[in-house]
């Protein structure tokens, strides 16, 4: 599929989504397609601050270094000619330039549903559902800990609506199951209410093993196949500032080799986690997310990876993360200029500390998501349903950031910006005149149906209309939304016998303890 082209049915829950209940549907959605960003970037730096950063970042890799706090990692990079002290490596940046350079500047990500390919690089801007959060919010059930029903509602969100390219990690985190066999629970559901792209925690050899041979199994793939094309991505964080944990550099390792694709995004907060200046906090996160890199390149030159922003400031009064600033929107720029310094793709994200969908949470929410714009962002993380710095997953949110998205999609969309001699309209100038209307001439009467973006959120009526029909507020109207997505959700169609070796697979892991832990 071309990052231009949308598919020829309109689709929401299943493989048939809504067309086949015209008229029944919860909203009225815009296709599923990929989006070029066909905008200049926002460039903030001249070329010697991209070299100043540039040099910072190789500085703080040569000198300062990285702690590794995995052995094997270690192991290998002192093969490559690393200096190694301790857990702390040092990288000459005559080697983490040689390896950044073998990886690919976009890759595609073809889940069980080709259809819903991915290309990530290039131009294209993708987005995925809010992840990780530990809790729940809505309107009925107010705050709440994160629970498996919760997280399938929100996995019925993700494939629900077209403007949601991939699904990440759990939303909420359902602690209701056990963590030694929750990724298999999860990744179940996942795989079967979902068709899109899927996410995998890299936490340790056996989630990421199970989660590897689950997509394989889900995408009727052999081994060979699942190996030869990435099906399946992972992030991993920094433990800013200047380490990467055991679990997170072991289950990339285990990517990289098997050629799935890893996301390295330090999360680093200015004034807390790293200098209080925007560069400051730039060069670190680039210096940790390089070093990740570099391991991965080494280790299998050439397997997909990028790299991400999760640079932000702190509130310096109370401590706390702040989100949709004006420094997060420089920082993402900022990364993104330097992203295509280093050839690599980038992720950022959708994020805000707002508690409740309320104003602070969208006008936040809508500065990260133009950041992603304006940076050349590809992937676009915790895109809908993100509240409270990340702790809250809201459908709310999700049906209310979804509206933004589609905006954006319509944006990008090269009918606005046309310049035919039929777009110029000097015809209908003509027959309008001096001083009529374009209400009734044949420009607009042929184009009336499709000539703007319609929201299926937003209410465009007077006050008075508005009150009429009872004065809902936005929340209100994306709650009743949310309940209509799930009332008519219809999981997409899986062959039965690989839901039943799905299900074969994940009771064996159970038998067999899943995943071990110390409680």
């Amino acid at each position: 599929m071309t990052a231009e082209t949308p598919t020829r049915r309109r689709r929401t829950g299943g493989r048939k989504g809504h067309a086949d209940r015209a008229g029944y549907a919860a909203i009225d959605q815009m296709p599923w397609r990929l989006i070029r960003n066909t905008d200049r970037p926002t460039e903030p730096l001249d070329e010697d601050g991209v070299q100043a950063i540039h040099r910072g970042a190789m500085h703080i890799l040569g000198q300062i270094g990285i702690e590794f706090l995995n052995e094997e990692a270690r192991r290998i990079l002192g093969r490559a000619g690393c200096r190694i002290e301790g857990e702390n490596v040092f990288m000459d940046e005559s080697f983490v330039m040689e390896m950044v350079g073998h990886a690919p500047a976009s890759f595609t990500i073809t889940p069980r549903n080709p259809e819903r390919q991915l290309i990530i690089g290039e131009n294209v801007l993708t987005f995925g559902n809010v992840s990780s959060p530990p809790n729940a919010w809505d309107l009925e059930r107010g705050k709440r800990s994160g629970d498996f029903e919760t997280y399938k509602e929100f996995l019925k969100l993700t494939q629900y609506f077209n403007c949601i390219h991939f699904a990440g990690g759990y939303a909420p985190e359902p602690i209701d199951i056990h963590p030694s066999v929750r990724h298999l629970d999860c990744l179940y559901e996942k795989l079967t209410l979902t068709d899109k792209v899927p996410h995998a925690y890299s936490l340790g050899a056996e989630r990421v093993e199970d989660v590897m041979e689950m997509v394989r199994i889900a995408g009727g793939l052999t081994h060979a196949e699942f190996d030869a094309t990435p099906r399946m991505y992972t992030n991993i964080n920094s433990v800013s500032p200047l380490k990467h944990d055991h679990p997170m550099l072991d289950g990339a390792m285990r990517l990289a080799r098997r050629g799935q694709p890893t996301v390295v995004t330090p999360f680093t907060l200015a004034g807390a986690m790293a200098p209080v200046t925007m560069s400051g906090a730039v060069a670190l996160s680039l210096a940790e997310g390089l070093a990740a890199i570099a391991l991965l390149q080494y280790i299998n030159p050439g397997c997909p990876v990028a790299i991400g922003t999760f640079t932000s400031n702190v509130d310096m009064k109370s401590g706390a993360p702040a989100f949709g600033t004006p420094e997060y929107m420089r920082a993402t720029q900022m990364t993104g200029q330097m992203a295509r310094f280093y050839g690599l793709p980038m992720r950022s994200s959708g994020v805000c500390a707002a508690n409740v969908p309320d104003g602070q949470a969208m006008w936040e929410t809508s500065q990260s998501l133009w950041a992603a714009v304006q940076s050349g962002t590809n992937m676009v993380y915790h895109a809908a349903g993100w509240l409270e710095g990340g702790l809250i997953a809201s459908p709310e949110k999700f049906v209310m950031d979804c509206e933004v998205l589609q905006q954006i999609q319509r944006y990008f969309e090269p009918a606005l910006w046309a310049t035919t001699e039929d777009e110029i309209g000097l015809d209908a100038i003509r027959e309008v005149g001096h001083g009529g209307h374009y209400f009734g001439c044949a420009h607009t009467q042929a184009r009336y149906q499709t000539a703007f973006y319609q929201p299926f959120l937003s209410d465009w009526r007077n006050f008075e209309a508005w009150q009429l029909e009872g004065s809902v507020w936005t929340a209100e109207r994306a709650h009743r939304i949310y309940k209509r997505i799930l009332d008519e959700f219809e999981a997409p169609p899986m062959d039965d016998a690989i839901r039943e070796e799905l299900q074969a697979f994940v009771a064996r892991r159970k038998e067999e303890g899943g995943a071990p832990t110390d409680f």
